[in-house]
């Protein structure tokens, strides 16, 4: 495909719903919960706000300027910026990430559409909580009924994706971004109005700054790193898609201020539910499918209609979210593949969903029937997520830091940063600064710490 042939997106709005679609997932609605419960409330947000700021967005805008510039796929936008380099390999690295981090996310996110399926059929009401973690166990465990779900949500992903940039992409995130936003909004008004939900928006809201250490901070800046998708190449490849005038600041602001918002609503969503009933929302990765939907039927016990439309909404919410990232994840490869080998759209993003199937499906199974076979002790699930979550995206993060601060011709950054000067950019030096220094640093302790180490 020519360069001046390269599809695009149509609008402002498009560029920044999109992008924004790509950061918020399930990470905003159970991670940024569960990552504030564990690490004091109201003091960790603000420190998480201050690391969306001084880190998350500063590396956003970098591989928004090196999407644009080149105009090309992930992978192959290092190598017309750095050509016969080694810096090719960050964004190979990108794209192999987003296949693999698909390949797992699609099994959870497949979840979604059986807790949907059990909340429209009333499924929740009456079960205890020993029932709940039964039927989740029964469930996730269950060799096929996973992979069917893993499968229809792998086809609507494709389905969106075969449509192209401006029809598939920019439409569906104009479509599912304002939905979020809308059941959000209803499901936080139910939470907060709940008997003894202000103990929990006071936890929201009043800092204990007594429990804040330096496992906070870390736990705060590997947050807004993974809730703002950096470091896979999706970034990249949506900017690949921006138009000239796009300016690359105010969308990093606007993506950074959507995501944190979503995920601060969520934990209006969870917390005043979880302290009305007398739950602290710290349950790990079992929160959305075993606490949640028992939270949700102690919390309107009495209320059995608005607890089976609670129930209904923050599903569809769930899977709304991550059908935004998983879209975004699907993308990266299959600009890759159609860009370096010349397929077409349709037939790189069909190699794309095949084999994410075929990982998706082991990686569903080795929760259930081949959980006992392991690599390096880890169930091909957990060997997935470890190997994305705690040491691809830390690293590509911080290569694009470097690359940036450090390698690009500076005259590149200043001109995509300000439209060819026609943008005022009185931070540029306090960008390079923090991009050379601060962001390697501070995604370095984060790696220590996501490996252990520290």
């Amino acid at each position: 495909m020519a360069k001046n042939d390269r599809a695009h997106f149509g609008s402002k709005l498009g560029v920044i719903l999109a992008s924004a679609g790509s950061a918020v997932g399930l990470g905003n609605i159970w991670r940024f919960p569960y990552e504030t419960g564990n690490h004091g409330g109201a003091a960790f947000i603000l420190i998480y706000l201050g690391c969306v700021v001084l880190l998350g967005l500063p590396i956003m805008i970098a591989e928004f300027l090196i999407g644009r510039h080149s105009r090309a796929n992930t992978a192959r936008a290092f190598q017309i910026l750095a050509p016969s380099t080694q810096w090719r390999w960050v964004g190979r690295m990108g794209v192999l990430a987003g296949l693999l981090i698909l390949s797992y996310y699609s099994v959870v996110a497949g979840w979604t559409l059986e807790y949907i399926t059990e909340a429209v059929t009333n499924g929740f009401a009456g079960k205890s909580p020993a029932d709940f973690i039964a039927s989740f166990q029964s469930f996730s465990s269950n060799p096929w009924k996973p992979i069917f779900w893993l499968i229809i949500f792998l086809l609507a992903t494709h389905y969106i994706i075969v449509r192209g940039v401006e029809k598939g992409i920019e439409k569906s995130s104009k479509i599912m971004m304002p939905m979020l936003f809308i059941i959000i909004l209803i499901l936080v008004a139910c939470s907060v109005t709940l008997p003894g939900a202000e103990k929990g928006i006071e936890f929201l809201l009043k800092p204990d700054f007594s429990k804040v250490d330096g496992s906070v901070f870390l736990g705060a800046m590997g947050q807004a790193f993974f809730s703002l998708s950096l470091g896979m190449g999706c970034l990249c490849t949506y900017a690949s898609y921006f138009g000239k005038d796009t300016n690359l600041t105010k969308t990093a602001l606007s993506v950074g201020v959507i995501d944190t918002l979503v995920a601060i609503l969520a934990g209006f969503i969870i917390f005043p539910a979880a302290f009305s009933v007398g739950i602290q929302p710290d349950a790990g990765p079992s929160l959305i499918f075993i606490t949640l939907p028992n939270v949700f039927q102690q919390a309107f016990s009495g209320m059995p209609v608005l607890a089976y439309l609670f129930s209904v909404m923050f599903y569809v919410l769930l899977a709304v979210a991550a059908l935004t990232s998983t879209i975004s994840l699907h993308e990266v490869v299959t600009a890759y593949l159609h860009e370096e080998f010349h397929l077409t759209r349709g037939k790189a993003a069909r190699l794309v969903t095949g084999c994410c199937i075929f990982f998706g499906i082991f990686c569903s199974l080795s929760l259930g029937v081949t959980k006992e076979y392991t690599l390096f002790g880890l169930s091909m699930f957990d060997l997935f997520d470890f190997t994305t979550a705690k040491i691809m995206l830390p690293l590509g993060g911080m290569c694009i830091s470097i690359f940036t601060g450090w390698h690009l011709n500076k005259s590149i950054v200043w001109e995509e940063i300000s439209n060819n000067g026609s943008l005022k950019t009185p931070f540029y030096k306090l960008l390079i600064f923090i991009l050379k220094f601060i962001a390697p640093i501070a995604i370095a302790f984060i790696f220590i710490h996501e490996l252990g180490l520290l």
